[in-house]
């Protein structure tokens, strides 16, 4: 199982740019596999990979995950092409759907028939991150159009796809998903079946299934759990994480983080690399003074 760092879901991990180059750079120095960049609102995800890539070596660089409302899929995909090409072919993007609180009540765009929408998303990004072209007319979407980035490598594209629907999705249209909230007893029952299924009747190879979980190395681990409860309870209300926990049998966010003693998070790593996930998505959370170290000092090593 791949190891990656989640920079930007809490405070001890959201940077300013100048920060967020250092902390890349301390995380590729201790061999992670990605780091991931979530798309709030801080820092673009897509532009800041653009210049962590151009100041990093080897790491892969990714979004988890840039919302598609916002952006008309072919603008989305010259700009993550460009920002490719700054990464020297080391970036993933990760698109999602975002969530109606979001798309309506901050943008003042429609939410409606959101499978729909990703649906048609997908038929025009997916084949411009390819290098082809696209040629599509559908009922919110269309493209007509090629992008010319000489040399480019394509893009790998993961989606937040945790319904039936978007899994579904996901596994005919990218190369895998990227999950938050959920769990290794639905990413084995629920996520990984779903998501193969589609991906072996398009022909494409097993799936990438990337698991965002909150992880909290620590002596304290209800006080930990008070905090996360406290911080991530936002999760626990969205309609797409509730039904993720619901079917893990979980309260909330805080049942569901990684957190303890050494043991403890030990045990919980190898429940997400049982589950059948290829990557984890470890966003860190501190509790006490400590920081981030201890927590990235036990990841790492837990590298293989």
């Amino acid at each position: 199982m791949r190891i990656g760092i989640f920079a930007g879901t809490t405070p001890d991990t959201t940077f300013d740019l100048d920060d967020l180059v250092t902390f890349a750079k301390d995380v590729e120095e201790r061999q992670f596999d990605t780091l991931w960049l979530p798309n709030v609102f801080g820092l673009d995800a897509v532009g800041a990979c653009a210049i962590v890539g151009w100041e990093t070596d080897h790491i892969e660089l990714g979004t988890a995950v840039t919302p598609t409302y916002p952006r008309h899929p072919a603008a989305l995909a010259q700009q993550v092409m460009t920002t490719q090409a700054a990464c020297g072919g080391r970036f993933t993007l990760g698109i999602g759907l975002s969530h109606k609180l979001v798309i309506e009540d901050m943008y003042g765009l429609s939410y409606a028939h959101p499978a729909k929408h990703m649906d048609e998303y997908l038929q025009i990004i997916a084949p411009l991150l390819r290098g082809e072209g696209a040629d599509f007319q559908g009922e919110q979407l269309t493209a007509k159009l090629s992008l010319t980035m000489k040399g480019t490598p394509s893009v790998p594209l993961l989606v937040a796809a945790l319904g039936p629907a978007m899994l579904k999705l996901a596994g005919t249209y990218a190369h895998g998903t990227s999950t938050w909230m959920t769990g290794p007893k639905t990413i084995e029952q629920h996520i990984i079946p779903t998501i193969t299924e589609a991906a072996t009747g398009a022909g494409h190879p097993a799936p990438r299934i990337v698991c965002g979980l909150p992880i909290c190395l620590t002596n304290d681990a209800e006080a930990a759990r008070e905090h996360i409860a406290k911080s991530l309870q936002i999760y626990g209300m969205l309609p797409s994480y509730r039904a993720m926990l619901d079917r893990e049998g979980v309260e909330g966010p805080a049942e569901l983080a990684i957190v303890g003693d050494e043991q403890a998070v030990r045990a919980g790593l190898a429940r997400v690399r049982d589950s059948g996930a290829t990557d984890l998505n470890a966003a860190i959370i501190t509790a006490g003074d400590e920081g981030v170290g201890p927590t990235l000092d036990l990841l790492q090593s837990e590298l293989s």
